[in-house]
């Protein structure tokens, strides 16, 4: 297995499923013909038994074949929209850290989507598929508020040497949400919307 091969199985890890078009763009859109060089190296890892792959939706999606997932989980979309989220950033800088789901603690911490290191500053990332309540949004922002208060954040391995930043908080999603008075930066925005905001 070269040193591709091993890459692609850790993004497929990484983001839990991938389709072959995601995986044709992030390895094989330099050469001339992605998607075949795509489908022999799917094929391939396949044929291993490295990954499995689904073919419940119109595009097949892989996930890894030693990991206990499902073919038909109700959070296929969510992961395919967090690679949606990594191919649309990685196409203006690509990020230093970029981890999916997070862990930041024990039960009723916050629980990003993403935590990114991108443009040279750190992000919580929700991408919001369906619209919450305004309640509902509260009680998530209320997460981060207390995490912000508890100061464990500033424990983090990535954190600056000389100073410490709480991350910005971007939630991606059709709905504009009340988000009240926090005591960190929240943008409520698509990476088109922040990236115009960013070059102004």
């Amino acid at each position: 297995m070269n040193a591709r091969d091993k890459a692609i199985i850790a993004d497929i890890e990484r983001f839990r499923y991938l389709t072959r078009d995601d995986i044709a763009e992030l390895y094989f859109g330099h050469t001339r013909h992605p998607i075949t060089q795509t489908n022999l190296v799917l094929k391939r890892l396949r044929r291993d038994g490295y990954v499995k792959c689904s073919t419940e939706r119109r595009k097949y999606v892989y996930y890894a074949a030693d990991r206990k997932l499902k073919a038909d989980s109700q959070k296929v979309a969510h992961f395919l929209a967090i690679a949606e989220y990594y191919k649309r950033i990685r196409a203006e800088e690509e990020p230093r850290v970029f981890e999916v789901e997070p862990k930041l603690g024990d039960k009723g911490r916050p629980e990003p989507d993403v935590f990114a290191i991108w443009k040279g500053a750190p992000w919580y990332v929700e991408i919001q598929r369906s619209t919450y309540t305004d309640k509902q949004m509260a009680d998530k922002l209320n997460r981060y508020e207390a995490y912000y208060n508890s100061g464990e954040w500033k424990r983090e391995s990535w954190q600056p040497q000389n100073r410490t930043i709480f991350p910005y908080v971007w939630i991606i999603g059709a709905a504009k949400y009340n988000v009240g008075e926090r005591p960190f930066r929240v943008y409520q925005a698509s990476v088109d919307e922040l990236m115009a905001r960013i070059k102004r």
